[in-house]
């Protein structure tokens, strides 16, 4: 190989080949697939996820995949799990095994161990015939005809089928337990997806300063009340409401346009029509409200009076976008 169409021809290659390996899984779903989702639902326990070699790297995907959409979910390596780690079983977990082959000696040797324990146990595995598929109670078949690597050695559509079978797990619990967003959202409290589901205006404008003038405000102190407060505009109010906006865009075409500006108020070169927002907005709407609109910031308003202004880099401060 030397030529980069070359490189793209095994990449495109690579692709297909586990594309199709993953779209015939589909028809690998058995009942014994319902029944490890509803065995996992009504368990009382966790689900322990055990493996080994490249499997046990997918273990501990499907493990955070669970852990994030409502299944609480702990992975056990299958050579440590033999060495002392067994303990981390309790009576009432479901056990899910992962292997290509089923027959590996680790697994050999941990599998009577569980069922020893009267655990239940899932195989997810390329093999319903092994070792593994035999001895579990439902078996999760991830057969694939070949690996993408050309000698069919190197873990690769194996691996991708056995995340997909994981994932297809966690969706079905996701949607059994009613998960919404906003559970979502709890389980991810500093992530940036979480954020979007759960972070209002008021978060993020409670913090900033308030610039504020008045109708009558000469328009030194308007200038100097947007440079102070460093947010590049300042509400005009009145009775503590929004009646107008001054942007700092709205200064230089004021300065560009007059030569003397002395006896200018607020009033003269403000805009009437501002775009606003409740302080129990969602950060992620109020983010919409500005790209719609080509602005970047948005006063606030809480019970109709005027509460603070949110700026587009508060929104990316956060990791809203």
């Amino acid at each position: 190989m030397n030529s980069e169409k070359s490189i793209i021809k095994i990449a495109k290659q690579t692709i297909e080949e586990e594309s199709k390996a993953i779209f015939n899984l589909s028809n690998l779903i058995t009942e014994d697939f319902e029944a490890s989702v509803k065995l996992i639902y009504n368990s009382k326990g966790r689900v322990i996820i055990t493996g080994i070699g490249k499997s046990a790297i997918i273990a501990q995907k499907i493990v955070a995949t669970f852990n994030s959409t409502g299944t609480p979910a702990i992975f056990m390596h299958a050579a440590d799990a033999i060495h002392g780690d067994l303990g981390l079983i309790l009576k009432d977990d479901v056990v899910i095994c992962i292997s290509k082959s089923g027959n590996t000696p680790e697994i050999k040797v941990l599998v009577p161990l569980i069922k020893n324990a009267n655990n239940k146990m899932i195989a997810i595995t390329g093999n319903k015939d092994s070792f593994l598929g035999q001895q579990v109670d439902y078996v999760l078949n991830a057969f694939v005809e070949k690996e993408a690597c050309p000698n069919n050695l190197a873990p690769t559509t194996s691996t991708t089928a056995q995340l997909v079978v994981g994932d297809a797990l966690a969706v079905c619990l996701l949607e059994m337990r009613g998960f919404s967003s906003n559970d979502f959202a709890k389980y991810h409290p500093g992530g940036s997806l979480g954020k979007k589901l759960y972070l209002r205006v008021q978060d993020i404008s409670s913090v900033n300063e308030k610039p504020q003038v008045f109708l009558d405000t000469n328009v030194k102190d308007v200038i100097v009340e947007i440079s102070k407060k460093r947010l590049g505009v300042t509400a005009v109010v009145e009775n503590k409401e929004i009646v107008g906006i001054i942007t700092d865009g709205d200064i230089r075409r004021m300065l560009s346009d007059t030569i003397d500006f002395s006896t200018l108020t607020a009033k003269d070169i403000m805009g009437k029509t501002p775009k606003r927002v409740s302080a129990d907005t969602m950060a992620v709407d109020a983010l919409d409200i500005m790209e719609t609109n080509g602005i970047s910031q948005l006063l606030v308003e809480e019970n109709g009076k005027y509460a603070g202004v949110v700026h587009l880099h508060d929104l990316i401060k956060e990791g809203i976008i």
